[in-house]
């Protein structure tokens, strides 16, 4: 039940990004070809999994995702504010499909299961 709750989550973060992105009126290109970039953040894995698992958690969790939405809104910086709700809609996207925070034990060894 507990995963299934934490799927929830991330369609509602994804819906609810996605809304808001609409809503500000920002570019949809931006949007495709920034959504995927935290990605890039798996990089760290060529390294070894403990690396991995640390650099890929920074950029999938929320905590920064809401700082950066919080600094485009407080200073009126629409970029700021659209790479923000990007983010939050891949971390969504991620969590909704089942890939979470990772385990420094492998790469597909993740808070919501093993994928």
């Amino acid at each position: 039940m507990n995963k299934i709750l934490l799927h929830i989550e991330g369609l509602a973060v994804l819906v609810l990004s996605l809304y808001f992105y609409g809503y500000g009126e920002f570019s949809w290109l931006l949007f495709f070809v920034l959504l995927l970039a935290p990605d890039i953040s798996m990089l760290g894995y060529l390294i070894n999994n403990k690396i991995g698992a640390r650099v890929y958690n920074l950029f999938h969790t929320y905590t920064i995702v809401i700082i950066v939405i919080f600094c485009g809104v407080l200073f009126e910086n629409q970029t700021v504010l659209a790479i923000g709700l990007i983010w939050s809609a891949h971390i969504g996207m991620d969590r909704m499909f089942g890939y979470g925070l990772k385990y420094p034990t492998d790469f597909k060894d993740n808070h919501l299961n093993r994928v």
